[in-house]
């Protein structure tokens, strides 16, 4: 894993885990909140409140809705399962 020097600048005194815990939480109740929405609920920035979802919690927007950036090893095993049957279905029908 590719780990970054540490920068200079004064660091983030309100990332704490309590805030990110709060945030994932906040997003798990209403995926369709904005990022403004968020962070007026749990009290932070707009700028922190999008950096703990982005760096932390690893989501990004998808049609209005915030998602998981990666798949988990069983939801890539159900795309996999779910294209082959598709596959196969088209295959055994005639009228494709």
């Amino acid at each position: 894993m590719v780990d970054d020097d540490p920068c200079s600048g004064r660091p983030s005194a309100l990332k704490t885990d309590d805030n990110v815990a709060t945030v994932r939480e906040v997003i798990r109740s209403n995926r369709l909140l904005t990022v403004r929405e968020v962070a007026e609920e749990v009290s932070i920035s707009k700028t922190l409140c999008h950096e703990i979802r982005t760096e932390n919690l690893g989501m990004h927007r998808i049609a209005a809705e915030f998602v998981p950036r990666l798949l988990t090893d069983d939801q890539k095993q159900n795309r996999v399962d779910v294209s082959q049957e598709l596959l196969d279905r088209a295959n055994d029908d005639d009228n494709f």
